[in-house]
């Protein structure tokens, strides 16, 4: 930037501060931060004036003090340089300064009281599954990446957080006032960095119509509310997938769902089965998804994908919630959302047996975390491409080791 377009940006900026423009803080804030000013020929008196306004246009919210602070310190060392020193002007910044500092640690005092470690002893998790490798790094790196990628503020976004400026006027195509994003909210970004996630190392497609299945395999389900049931197609006709039975159900009946998946397509994970494959004819980047579809059921709508990812815990002290990941809804899918609070009575007795022969496992209970799926109302075919999140877990306090209390009067 040249000295006669640094003025003429000047001169643009103290104009979007006079008429109160939403636009000015972030533009200002960008130009103080990225510019030398001086060399760049702009004069004290002008440099103050533009530190004193872009102040001025900060959101009210103690979290962006320590910013504030910063631009009042520079505006007081530059003060002296000024044509307009004066002494009461000085100590009115002063008190600027005390006032925002004292204001920041009551903010800062606060946090670190909302952030304080519970008394409670940390509890560990212990998770059984065929691939750890896979499930408790690889995937937490790629789900990690995944929504890095998709809301990562841009410098500009990031910039215009910091103010709240005047009461909006409509001005959609102005970009520097973009700044309602979703990776600004922390809530929403907790809810997707600072979970476990669960995902597939290879392509899962559902559909109603049984055009273009992924190259590793299918399964066929009649799937309506309160009743589903397993078929596989021979000789033109769908028939049972236990014994084989010939049923008259044609292809386009509404309540078949087609299940595929392609071949391994995370080269990482591919390098943790290669060993693993046992048969010849079969290429090793398909053995894992057809382990997978094998062990895939239905429930009513649901298709239910089994991972044989078990998790242990201390239900007396956490439950378990399990829920199809935030972003699912994108790719045409609703996920179910479970609770689990203890071991369920639906296995085999020689499950439970097994659950106490080590000492590791006294006291604790197990389930098993499945990713139960549905289209979404009015979608057709849903496609998850590999690495991407489906569900999510969230451990939770037990319901008896919380209340929920009115605060006193």
């Amino acid at each position: 930037m040249t000295q006669d377009e640094a003025r003429a940006y000047l001169n643009y900026l103290l104009t979007l501060s006079l008429r109160r423009e939403e636009a000015f803080g972030p533009l200002a804030l960008t130009f103080l931060r990225e510019h030398d000013l001086d060399r760049l020929g702009i004069l004290p008196e002008e440099q103050f004036s533009l530190l004193i306004a872009t102040v001025q246009a900060f959101a009210a919210e103690p979290k962006r003090y320590s910013l504030k602070l910063e631009l009042l310190h520079k505006a007081r060392q530059l003060l002296p340089a000024t044509r307009f020193f004066d002494p009461q002007l000085a100590q009115q910044l002063d008190h600027d300064i005390k006032k925002t500092a004292a204001d920041l640690a009551i903010y800062n005092e606060a946090m670190k009281g909302a952030a304080r470690t519970p008394s409670l002893d940390k509890q560990v998790l212990i998770v059984e599954t065929d691939v750890p490798e896979y499930f408790l790094d690889i995937a937490q790196k790629r789900a990690a990446a995944y929504y890095q990628a998709k809301y990562r503020l841009s410098k500009e976004a990031k910039t215009a957080q910091h103010f709240g400026g005047p009461p909006k006027r409509f001005d959609p195509e102005n970009t520097a006032l973009h700044k309602e994003f979703p990776g600004a909210c922390a809530p929403f970004m907790n809810a997707r960095t600072n979970a476990f996630h669960m995902m597939l190392p290879f392509d899962l497609k559902i559909s109603r119509k049984p055009d273009d299945p992924l190259e590793a395999g299918v399964r066929i389900f009649y799937a309506k509310m309160g009743y589903s049931y397993p078929l596989r197609y021979e000789m033109g006709k769908l028939c049972s997938y236990h014994d084989g039975q010939v049923y008259d159900i044609p292809l386009d009946d509404p309540h078949l769902l087609f299940v595929s998946v392609s071949g391994v397509k995370d080269p990482e994970f591919q390098t943790l089965i290669q060993p693993r494959s046992t048969s010849a004819e079969l290429p090793s980047e398909f053995a894992y998804p057809m382990a997978v579809l094998e062990h895939t059921g239905s429930l009513g709508t649901f298709i239910q994908i089994s991972c044989n990812f078990k998790i242990w815990f201390d239900a007396s002290v956490i439950s378990i919630l399990i829920q199809g990941a935030p972003d699912l809804y994108e790719y045409g899918l609703q996920g179910g959302a479970g609770l689990m609070t203890r071991s369920y009575a639906s296995d085999k007795v020689g499950t439970y047996a097994e659950a106490q022969a080590q000492p590791w496992q006294e006291g604790l209970s197990f389930n098993f975390v499945n990713m139960h799926l549905q289209l979404s109302p009015g979608v057709d075919t849903a496609f998850v491409p590999h690495s991407t999140p489906i569900f999510t877990v969230y451990p939770v306090l037990n319901r008896q080791c919380y209340k929920f209390e009115t605060r006193p009067s």
